[in-house]
């Protein structure tokens, strides 16, 4: 189960739902929220205070520009009207009013229409003064022919219409609706006043007036993504600065919202107005500020409008952006450098206390950790040393109690095993003996310090049965008889009794730190048959002479793999033939 929580913990979700993260991130996020985010939310309410003032200065700019260019407009339109006043007056004066048809009248009547025209070439594209019927003379800047436009054309005849019903209508003045004329669409309208002597029609003066002084000083005013253009009352485009795409006549009240604003006005009313408007570009809605300024006396308005994003632009907004974000990530460097090295003052040491409490519980108790970074900290690992140093000598302490009661143990122990040899004067030291051998033999089989301990008592134990048998029987010399060699076999099923509960050891005999398990007992019976009889063959017994250890050898290697385990033997085989057993006369101190 905590194998499965540390993995389920390996994740950075999973630690942040438990608490678990490095102290590393705590820091950098501290800093960071300390240093980062108060730059930004300043930056983000300076940035809203900036836009709101971005759209009041804009919408200030939008009505100067559209107020001042539709005075122009309005100043445009009189001179023009003036001009024509002048040139009838001019036709007046010189008696040739009352027929401008006639034959003899004609020239002086087309010299002072070329007279005219050349004075006004950026706005008279063409001038013409009719009769009665509608016949006269003309003048024109260039190759231009009103004849040829059909557009003009037709302007000319209700220009001529609306003079002719002048003294019903208490007509001034006729305009026509924008006009594009070749090449490149140039922007230009029809303009007319009626010829009357004594209150009767006697003729008209029309002239063709360009629009490109308007539209060159739309396009000086249309910059940084402000567009300015004029539209009239129907929202059709008197003059923009863009021709190739926004042709003069070209209704444009359902693409912007001005326009479509200006064409619901009263067409007598003068107006200034800014609105805010999302416009489609690109198919994707775009937020713009647009402002309309009416001249009711021409019916147009001029409108200006411009996206914000091309507002926040000019006003340097973008570039106040990149800058703060430059400055941002500056701060936001320099807090994760800091906090970096914070965080490692504060970390390392924690590491250190985590590595040596690792150490410590792995049983290296001699491990300590050095006192640095801040006081609570060094506090903490100096009061940390001081507990590993008590662990440590009351670990000693409790290794040396340990110690003593092992040998004390061990002493009982071949107290009894000499006691038990002190019955038989035969086997005096064989206990010892037989405990040297199997060691030897259980070296050689690899077998642990632990298990070398466990098996060595046992061996000192294994004749713990004569205890129980006879002294009569046990210290006889001479042959057994059926009955005695009963009761002397008994030893060993008496033996095997009190050698069962020694894996209890534990329990019976205080401070016996070792105890037999079950897969390990046949192993060590194994060792111990095998040291047994070697130990019996190279001693004198009352039934035989004791062997050279090189012979006994031989017969017990002839047993092996029926009455004795052949690894055993193979182990003894090696231990002799290394020099590491060899016999002794003497009891061994095991």
């Amino acid at each position: 189960m905590s194998w499965v929580m540390t993995k389920n913990l390996n994740s950075w979700p999973d630690r942040l739902r438990v608490g678990r993260l490095r102290i590393l991130w705590l820091v950098l996020g501290a800093m960071l929220m300390v240093s980062a985010l108060p730059l930004l939310l300043y930056h983000r309410q300076v940035l809203k205070l900036s836009q709101e003032k971005l759209v009041d200065t804009e919408r200030v700019q939008q009505t100067e520009l559209t107020r001042s260019l539709s005075q122009e407009l309005q100043q445009f339109d009189n001179n023009v009207t003036q001009q024509l006043i002048s040139e009838r007056q001019i036709l007046v004066l010189s008696g040739l009013i009352q027929d401008v048809e006639d034959p003899a009248a004609e020239p002086k009547v087309t010299r002072l229409l070329e007279n005219f025209v050349e004075s006004n070439p950026t706005t008279f594209l063409y001038m013409t003064a009719v009769g009665k019927s509608g016949k006269g003379t003309s003048a024109s800047q260039g190759n231009f022919r009103a004849e040829k436009d059909p557009f003009v054309s037709k302007a000319l005849q209700r220009a001529f219409i609306t003079c002719v019903q002048s003294p019903q209508l208490g007509t001034i003045k006729f305009r026509s609706d924008p006009l594009a004329l070749e090449p490149d669409n140039q922007p230009a309208f029809v303009v007319a006043i009626p010829l009357n002597v004594d209150d009767k029609f006697t003729g008209m003066i029309a002239a063709v007036v360009s629009l490109n002084p308007i539209q060159t000083r739309l396009k000086d005013a249309s910059v940084r993504g402000r567009s300015i253009f004029v539209v009239d009352h129907q929202g059709h485009i008197v003059a923009h600065p863009d021709t190739a795409k926004f042709t003069p006549g070209e209704d444009v009240s359902s693409i912007s919202s001005v326009v479509g604003r200006v064409k619901s006005l009263p067409q007598e009313l003068r107006s200034t107005e800014t609105m805010r408007f999302l416009e489609k570009e690109n198919k994707r809605s775009v937020e713009t500020i647009g402002t309309y300024s009416t001249l009711p006396e021409v019916n147009w308005a001029v409108i200006a409008q411009r996206t914000l994003a091309e507002a926040r632009t000019d006003a340097g907004v973008n570039e106040l952006n990149q800058q703060a974000l430059t400055f941002v990530s500056v701060v936001v460097l320099i807090a994760i450098i800091v906090g970096y090295f914070f965080a490692v003052a504060i970390s390392q040491p924690i590491r250190g206390l985590a590595a040596s409490t690792r150490a410590i519980s792995r049983g290296e108790f001699h491990q300590r950790t050095k006192v640095r970074g801040a006081s609570e900290i060094s506090e903490l690992a100096e009061n940390f040393n001081k507990m590993a140093g008590d662990i440590e000598e009351y670990i000693e302490k409790l290794k040396e109690a340990a110690e003593a009661n092992r040998e004390l143990f061990l002493g009982s122990i071949r107290m009894l095993a000499a006691a038990i040899d002190e019955k038989d004067p035969y086997t005096r030291g064989h206990s010892g003996r037989v405990a040297k051998y199997s060691t030897l033999i259980a070296r050689e089989l690899g077998l642990s310090a632990e298990d070398l301990d466990k098996l060595r008592i046992a061996a000192l134990l294994h004749d713990v049965g004569k205890i129980g048998v006879d002294d009569r029987v046990l210290k006889k010399p001479g042959a057994l008889t059926a009955e005695e060699f009963e009761l002397m076999k008994q030893h060993t099923v008496k033996g095997a009794n009190i050698m069962r509960p020694v894996s209890q050891l534990k329990e019976m005999l205080p401070g016996y730190p070792y105890g037999l398990t079950g897969p390990q007992i046949p192993l060590m019976a194994r060792v111990i048959a095998v040291a047994d009889t070697l130990d019996a063959m190279t001693t004198n017994r009352p039934y035989q002479n004791a062997m050279d250890l090189e012979f006994a050898l031989g017969r017990i290697k002839g047993l092996s793999g029926t009455k004795f385990d052949a690894v055993i033997v193979n182990a003894l085989d090696a231990a002799v033939t290394g020099g590491k057993l060899r016999l002794s006369a003497v009891e061994v101190q095991v």
